[in-house]
């Protein structure tokens, strides 16, 4: 299919969460190395948003994915699974953590970070330190520009289920502020 056809479409069926694209269609890529519909080639600086730093196609994580593919393609958390009990142990044999989280998305690892910081309050600082206030909107962009309709301000359903403590408020001298490009840490 040629790539006037291929960016036509795009334009069509895509939502524009990245703003505009590069007019380009990547087709296949080796190391650093990508190419395009039209046969041009590019080095890929971004690693594929950090996906590929290996390089795309890189032999090892190639035979990685194909034995993984052919033994058992996903397992959900709901389940256990041996590749995912040997990371946990491996981490945490060479980490500081005595358990690890494995998450499906940003907006559940968000949820874990706030439960995980709520739960410590309660427990380390005082039982009526459950709040959180934000100075910006509580739904992120691209949940906004991907059609999950939540406007600015409102909290998720998954979020509201979590308990109750999200606020978003205008600021203030006095407020508290997370941000999901915060650290996460105790009170002074």
């Amino acid at each position: 299919m040629d790539t006037k056809t291929l960016l036509e479409w795009s334009a069509k069926y895509h939502t524009p969460n990245y703003g505009a694209r590069a007019p380009i269609v990547l087709v296949r890529g080796e190391g650093v190395r990508v190419w395009d519909s039209d046969g041009r080639e590019y080095l890929d600086f971004g690693a594929g948003i950090a996906v590929t730093s290996l390089g795309h196609c890189h032999p090892r994580v190639t035979g990685a994915i194909q034995e993984a593919a052919a033994t058992l393609l996903h397992v959900s958390n709901l389940y256990h699974s041996a590749p995912q009990i040997h990371l946990a142990k491996l981490l945490i044999e060479h980490s500081f953590a005595d358990r690890v989280f494995f998450s499906n998305s940003g907006a559940e690892a968000n949820e874990a970070a706030l439960k995980l910081a709520r739960k410590y309050a309660r427990e380390r600082i005082s039982s009526d330190r459950f709040e959180f206030v934000s100075t910006r909107q509580l739904v992120p962009r691209a949940h906004l520009r991907d059609g999950r309709g939540h406007r600015p301000g409102e909290v998720p359903p998954r979020l509201r289920a979590a308990g109750a403590g999200l606020q978003a408020r205008r600021p203030t001298t006095t407020c508290a502020r997370w941000s999901a490009r915060s650290t996460i840490a105790p009170p002074p």
